[in-house]
């Protein structure tokens, strides 16, 4: 069983006087992945950019230069496209002890993208955090498989976590939000790949979409008015990588499309880039991921 979705993305900014000069890198085209399949889609913007080049990051995500020679007191990014994403098969918990991960850590040869050796110290967004692996050791016992203890910090952040869009920025700290315990998928995604690395389990961020209209009778996901984030672990050699939702803990299924894999969210950033502007700017999301 699979389930299609017709998705749109639109980031606008407005600048207070006029910006010229602008180049921004764009993560916003879904991947293909095993279970996920882009149908159609496009990457835009208007104004229509001078330059554009498409690509691929190292983690495989599809990127997309652009730059504006022009003064822009508007502009906007934008994704509109259809996603096939196929109904996961619930299957057996077959992860060893999560202790046991050092070992097929240190069988693993290979540093390809895929690799968990690139998730499991601290990056950009995320430095070791005592407080945060503390937590995670007091969350963890010595009985739970890699996937049961992947469950166990999703579920406690879960239940200790206010869900509070006015709470933090993009650029709140893990730490920052652990300690407030409050925040958006954003941070609760950051602060559980602190907490799974700070015990050995690799773990990185995944960005996409969340389904806007749940099923009839199900109720609304949290996170689903904008991007949203989830977290994906590395539980062993036999089980490999699971995505699970802790903003909702959830194991990531149907209604989750995967846009970019990376690190933290530097990795993944929707836009990213660099103009010449004075004065402030306001920033506008919207999203819509409709069922067909």
């Amino acid at each position: 069983m699979s389930q299609t979705y017709d998705i749109s993305l639109k980031i606008t900014y407005e600048y207070a006087s006029p910006a010229g000069a602008s180049r921004t890198l764009l993560r916003m085209l879904p991947r293909d992945l095993p279970g996920q399949q882009l149908i159609s889609g496009r990457v835009s913007a208007t104004p229509a950019p001078n330059w554009r080049r498409d690509g691929m990051d190292f983690f495989g995500n599809p990127t997309c230069e652009m730059a504006h020679d022009m003064r822009l007191s508007v502009i906007t990014f934008a994704f509109a496209g259809r996603v096939r994403r196929a109904r996961p098969i619930a299957g057996l918990d077959l992860s060893g002890s999560w202790q046991a991960l050092a070992q097929d850590l240190a069988a693993l040869r290979s540093i390809a993208p895929e690799s968990p050796h690139h998730f499991l110290g601290p990056s950009p967004r995320l430095p070791a955090a005592p407080e945060i692996a503390a937590f995670a050791r007091e969350t963890v016992t010595e009985a739970m498989s890699a996937q049961a203890a992947v469950e166990a910090i999703s579920a406690r952040l879960h239940a200790d976590f206010a869900f509070d869009p006015e709470a933090t920025e993009v650029t709140t700290t893990a730490i920052e939000a652990f300690r407030a315990r409050r925040g958006v998928c954003q941070d609760i995604s950051h602060v559980m790949i602190t907490a799974l690395r700070a015990v050995g389990i690799p773990a990185g961020y995944v960005s996409g979409f969340l389904r806007t209209l749940p099923p009839e009778g199900q109720p609304r996901l949290e996170g689903a008015d904008a991007m949203h984030a989830w977290v994906r672990a590395w539980c062993g050699a036999e089980t490999g990588w699971i995505e699970i939702d802790p903003t909702n803990d959830m194991l990531a299924g149907a209604d989750h499309v995967t846009v970019a894999y990376g690190r933290d969210y530097s990795d993944v950033a929707p836009t990213r880039g660099s103009l010449r502007s004075e004065g402030s700017h306001v920033t506008t999301h919207q999203v819509d991921v409709v069922p067909v």
